[in-house]
């Protein structure tokens, strides 16, 4: 676990934590599934629509985690919501229907992408702002964002090894396949036992107010979710799940080699968050978001006309210093512009639309990678990202959080 700031909290160290735990499961289930999925025998279509459904899932209850977060204490939602990720994991492995994995996908809590779209999210981002000084915030989310990154890409590296193990003991890949999915269900327990740590004060209901925003909260929340929806809407077109899908179409390439890009990428994207932490003391959190972004949506572009596999990875890899800078700067600014009862609210009402857009364009994805192996996908993601950062530097670049109001 990196080392947190100063002023953080024991239940800022506990959520780092628990962060950690669910980063190397769902590292492990974005390169699993699609090779799952495509070995039951499962057109591109139907596999987007496994991940669209697990997506859109994941978004409905996060929303509604986050309209009710104020009135009941958060370590009883994180509760459930660790049964839930049990549930999901066992369903997952034992199941091979399409129809009844769609079903699973929208009712659970399946995350197919390297982001965060889940029920623990908004309850997470809202405790963690909670327990640290405002001067510190974004040096926390920055570390939560980096355990993450760093832990979620050794989860993607391990993916391949409950295969190798059911090799090794005469069992067909498909076995080592359902196997990565029970581990997902389990690691539900340990944060079963990490969340009964939390203090006391996490037991607490965050407010009693009837509404979760205020009229003015609500106005700057809707309209950042909207302008978030743009980026994840072209982030869809490329989850990891559906660029694993092209590099395995394009290139051939084997699970366990895009397991390990897909490690050397999430480690650079890891350290790089402290970085942006730096950048925003000196430029302010809107425009590190977006003149680190703008970058990354570049190299991708770079990634889909690349001609051979060596260099599109490469370039995948140094995307990766620059793609999740805005992470934990976005999520900081999130919490800063709204009261802190009003913080679970904002999380899941601006993470929400952002999991409900991202969660058609894999079927369309996945349509186009049936009839060309054309990185086409990866160029709208691209496109829609570039749109969301000049969009958000015209509508935002006054609008500055109170560590900032003397700059």
């Amino acid at each position: 676990m990196p080392l947190l700031p100063s002023t953080a909290t024991r239940d800022a160290r506990i959520l780092v934590f628990t962060r950690a735990v669910r980063a190397f499961v769902d590292g492990i289930a974005f390169v699993v599934l699609p090779a799952y999925l495509e070995h039951l025998g499962f057109s591109g279509v139907q596999i987007g629509t496994v991940v669209a459904a697990s997506l859109l899932g994941s978004a409905a209850l996060t929303l509604v985690t986050g309209y009710v977060a104020h009135r009941f204490n958060p370590a009883r939602l994180l509760t459930i919501a660790s049964w839930i990720m049990i549930t999901t994991g066992v369903a997952f492995g034992l199941s091979t229907s399409f129809l009844l994995l769609v079903i699973i996908g929208i009712i659970t809590t399946m995350n197919p992408s390297a982001g965060d779209v889940s029920p623990f999210l908004p309850l997470e981002q809202a405790l963690l702002s909670d327990n640290v000084d405002s001067t510190q915030r974004t040096a926390l989310f920055a570390r939560y964002a980096l355990t993450a990154s760093l832990v979620g890409s050794i989860g993607a590296l391990c993916a391949g090894v409950p295969v190798y193990i059911a090799r090794h003991f005469g069992h067909a890949d498909q076995t080592g396949r359902q196997a990565a999915f029970v581990v997902y269900g389990l690691a539900g327990f340990i944060l079963l036992f990490a969340y009964a740590q939390l203090s006391h004060t996490a037991r607490h209901r965050a407010s009693k107010a009837d509404s979760a925003l205020s009229p003015d909260s609500r106005k700057i929340v809707f309209t950042l979710a909207a302008l978030f929806s743009l980026d994840s809407m072209g982030g869809g077109f490329a989850t990891q799940a559906i660029f694993a899908l092209w590099v395995f179409h394009k290139f051939g390439l084997s699970m366990e080699t895009l397991g390990t890009v897909f490690f050397a990428a999430g480690t650079v994207a890891a350290f790089s968050s402290l970085a942006a932490v730096k950048i925003a003391e000196r430029i302010g959190l809107v425009r590190t978001m977006v003149f680190t972004h703008i970058p990354a949506s570049v190299l991708l572009i770079l990634v889909a006309l690349a001609p051979n596999v060596w260099l599109a990875m490469s370039l995948f890899i140094l995307r990766g210093l620059l793609s999740q800078m805005d992470v934990p700067v976005r999520t900081s600014y999130v919490m800063a512009v709204v009261a802190p009862a009003e913080r679970a609210a904002a999380a899941s009402i601006t993470n929400v639309p952002r999991s409900l857009a991202s969660a058609l364009p894999p079927i369309a994805a996945g349509w186009m990678l049936d009839h060309s192996n054309f990185a086409w996908p990866l160029l709208i993601c691209a496109v829609c990202k570039i749109t969301y950062d000049l969009l958000l530097l015209f509508m935002f670049r006054n609008v500055r959080p109170p560590e900032e109001q003397d700059q």
